[in-house]
């Protein structure tokens, strides 16, 4: 699995580069978490890996993908739950990486769109064994998504 380091943009492959890096590291977090933008002919998705240290900062990994333009909310989003847990299970199971959390960029609040979304996600993460996380929690690995789809 290829992603890019948010710092040089450097490719690396996944598994190797988080194994070499976590091998000396202690007190640090994995979060998960993926995010969209719809552009005019194209949907953006950004998958991201944040290893949060304590008190320390954070590393960021992440993985672009281009698709054309998916109009349906549901679909669209419910794509970004598909690539965070397919990303979550694979650190957990081929990496042995513990993933810490999921990350949604959906709302807790009923008044914003993504919240239709919210109940159907959680419970389809949780069932998955992860810890899930919403809005208006602190979500580092949207928060990258985000900024990186832009």
């Amino acid at each position: 699995m290829r992603f890019k380091m948010m710092q040089t943009k450097r490719e690396v492959e996944l598994k190797s580069y988080l194994l070499s890096f976590l091998a000396d590291k202690r007190d640090y977090t994995i979060h998960v978490g993926c995010d969209s933008q719809n552009f005019s002919s194209k949907t953006v998705y950004v998958t991201t890996v944040v290893v949060r240290f304590q008190n320390r900062g954070a590393h960021v990994l992440y993985k672009k993908e281009v698709v054309p333009k998916i109009i349906d909310m549901w679909t669209r989003l419910w794509a970004e739950i598909e690539r965070s847990v397919e990303l979550a299970t694979y650190l957990e199971e081929d990496c042995g990486i513990e993933v810490s959390q999921v990350d949604m960029d959906f709302n807790e609040d009923p008044q914003f769109p993504s919240n239709k979304v919210l109940k159907a996600a959680s419970g389809y993460v949780s069932s998955m064994g992860f810890i899930v996380k919403a809005k208006p929690n602190l979500l580092m690995a949207t928060w990258a998504a985000n900024v990186l789809c832009h």
